[in-house]
């Protein structure tokens, strides 16, 4: 248990900080599979910038690890230029 009263905060702070990140990576991760069952291109190509923008996003803020990112996002575009 914490004693001090940084440490107290800083206990709080990370498990916003845990949760937020938790929900944002959920929230990608389900995008990507909707992304993939998709058969429309045009649907397709709307998605995949918001998807790229959220991989971006995760990887800034080292939910997920740069390299991941990349390769998701190129996967992504195959899949989408294989419709």
């Amino acid at each position: 248990m914490a004693n001090h009263k940084s440490a107290k905060k800083r206990i709080r702070t990370n498990e916003g900080r845990r949760l937020r990140n938790k929900y944002q990576h959920k929230t990608t991760r389900n995008a990507i599979r909707k992304f993939r069952l998709l058969t429309d291109k045009k649907e397709a190509e709307g998605l995949f910038s918001s998807l790229v923008a959220m991989l971006d996003k995760l990887a800034k803020r080292n939910v997920i690890h740069a390299n991941k990112a990349a390769n998701l996002k190129s996967g992504l575009q195959i899949g989408m230029n294989n419709l």
